[in-house]
């Protein structure tokens, strides 16, 4: 693939606090501990301390993958490198970068793979820089997470792939067994030609072989990024959630993060600042089988939303220490709960998440828990061959893609015509008219000038729209051409939205296999900060 970058300003998608923390905007250095520039690593890894317990880290990891040995995960040729780099994380100069993301089927839009390849690629350029350190890319799986409805679908090729299914608690306990039709579906989408038997035994074994979706998910993730050196972490673990369970009690109790995050949110706000996340007096779920709901306080107790579960403060004090693992971390508080079981320095997310981890560091900084250095992931847009053609032949640059139809309309048609559509000179030579209009009114009466002002401005108002009509007219002469930027548009940007966020990586993966993903990894460059596109 041919790539070409562009800065994200460019493009259109990517908010201003985004664009702020990335241009190292000084208002906003008091929200984060360091710079995502290799400077930035140097500092953090002379002063990292490490909470996690490396050994029991290495105990539940080489569990989770291992225990299922008759079901096919370990056979996969990348399982002695994933046990190899499960174990360097008892080593005191090894380090993650993580990056996190819900489970959805047939892993969801294509930026789940663009997370994953940026902390791997990440780790490689961390590694040539500190040979003497190591660096694993982890995937932390959302397994705790409830909400089903985000992740039981997948777009490919334009078409829905849909699970459906009435599922409630955390989605990573769900058993797929009933996803059969969704399966048949995917796998009839991606069809008979290139890699396409090979992605579809993937999907096949880890959608019929596992009985939950954490372990199925982990199955195809490692199928595919196992070769590179990743390790998937599923924290829904009871000795993981042990070692959590004293800042578990305390929070619940205090509402400490409640109150730093508020404070913080409020100084976000003054600076113009989107909220991501609210946080809420207790941050923490309940959690069972088919049960994940929010912890309140009231009356004195402790209960569990919409249950008849509750408990005094000495009984969820003995709750925590007995069964950890039924405390499910919210939003703002699984970061922390992240940092405390990896010796992680980088986390690797979207733009959204981005500023929503601005919100958490005085959180952090209250636990005594290091804050790991903010990454956006890589974006890319994928341009297959014969859309390149098509782009090509409308002489469209990259930064061009990104602007609305309209405007990519407008800008072709000036460009091309054999007459000017602007009336640029014209409006020059009127303007000198109107000068020399205001300079006589104004000697006859000087309260004539405002009118004067006024004529000048509804005569700009309707030339502007005059040439708007020209424009028109000339659209008209080239209208076959102009409807090749709308089949461009729509291939490239469906539902007027960045393909990223759409498409799911199938289609690809059955035209270029395990490549693609090579093709990323070479291509992206984590710290540069550019959107990639990429043409076949």
């Amino acid at each position: 693939m041919e790539a070409a970058c562009i800065d994200y300003k460019e493009t259109g998608y990517f908010s201003q606090t985004v664009a702020d923390y990335l241009a190292d905007v000084p208002e906003l250095r008091s929200f984060y501990s360091h710079r995502p520039t290799m400077q930035g690593f140097a500092e953090l890894l002379g002063q990292k301390k490490v909470v996690a317990n490396r050994q029991l880290l290495v105990e539940v990891l080489l569990e989770q993958y291992f225990h299922n040995s008759d079901k096919g995960t370990p056979e996969l040729e990348a399982a002695e490198l994933v046990r190899k780099q499960i174990e360097l994380l008892g080593a005191d100069n090894t380090y993650t970068v993580t990056t996190g993301h819900q489970l959805n089927i047939f892993t969801g839009p294509l930026y789940f793979i663009y997370k994953i390849v940026t902390a791997i690629k990440l780790c490689r350029e961390l590694k040539e820089s500190y040979p003497d350190k190591e660096f694993v890319p982890v995937y932390w799986m959302a397994s705790e997470d409830h909400d089903f409805a985000e992740i039981n679908y997948t777009n490919i090729g334009g078409k829905k792939v849909h699970w459906w299914y009435e599922a409630s608690g955390a989605t990573g306990r769900i058993n797929p067994d009933t996803m059969r039709q969704a399966l048949n579906q995917y796998k009839g989408v991606l069809g008979i030609d290139g890699h396409s038997a090979e992605l579809g035994e993937m999907v096949e074994t880890a959608y019929t072989a596992f009985d939950k979706l954490a372990d199925a998910t982990r199955y195809l993730v490692n199928a595919l990024f196992g070769r590179y050196g990743l390790v998937i972490i599923d924290a829904d673990d009871h000795r993981l959630k042990q070692s959590f369970a004293p800042i578990i009690t305390r929070d619940v109790i205090e509402q400490n993060s409640f109150k730093n995050i508020s404070a913080v949110n409020e100084k976000l706000q003054q600076l113009g600042v989107h909220i991501q996340v609210n946080p809420r007096e207790i941050n923490f779920f309940y959690l069972k089988d088919q049960l994940r709901e929010r912890l309140v306080f009231e009356d004195g107790r402790y209960g569990v939303n919409n249950t008849e579960i509750n408990f005094s403060e000495e009984e969820l004090k003995q709750e925590i220490a007995t069964y950890p693992e039924r405390f499910s971390p919210n939003v703002v508080m699984r970061p922390l709960y992240q940092e405390c079981i990896l010796p992680n320095i980088a986390y690797v997310g979207g733009g959204a998440e981005v500023v929503y981890w601005l919100e958490l560091k005085s959180n952090f900084d209250f636990y005594g828990v290091d804050f790991p250095i903010l990454i956006l992931r890589n974006s890319a847009l994928v341009i297959p061959k014969e859309t390149a053609a098509k782009i090509k032949s409308m002489e469209l640059s990259p930064a061009n893609l990104f602007k609305s139809t309209d405007e990519i309309k407008n800008s072709w048609v000036q460009k091309h015509s054999n007459h000017d559509l602007t009336l640029a000179d014209e409006w020059r030579e009127i303007e000198r008219a109107f000068d020399k209009i205001k300079l006589r009114s104004h000697k006859i009466d000087p309260t004539l000038s405002p009118s004067a002002a006024a004529v000048q401005a509804r005569l700009k108002h309707a030339m502007d729209n005059f040439q708007k009509k020209l424009v028109k007219a000339e659209k008209r002469n080239y209208k076959t051409r102009l409807e090749q930027i709308e089949h461009i548009k729509a291939d490239l940007f469906p539902k007027n939205s960045l393909q990223e966020r759409q498409e799911n990586f199938g289609l690809s993966y059955v035209k270029w296999g395990q490549l693609f993903i090579d093709e990323l990894i070479r291509n992206f460059e984590p710290l540069d900060f550019k959107f990639t596109v990429l043409t076949e």
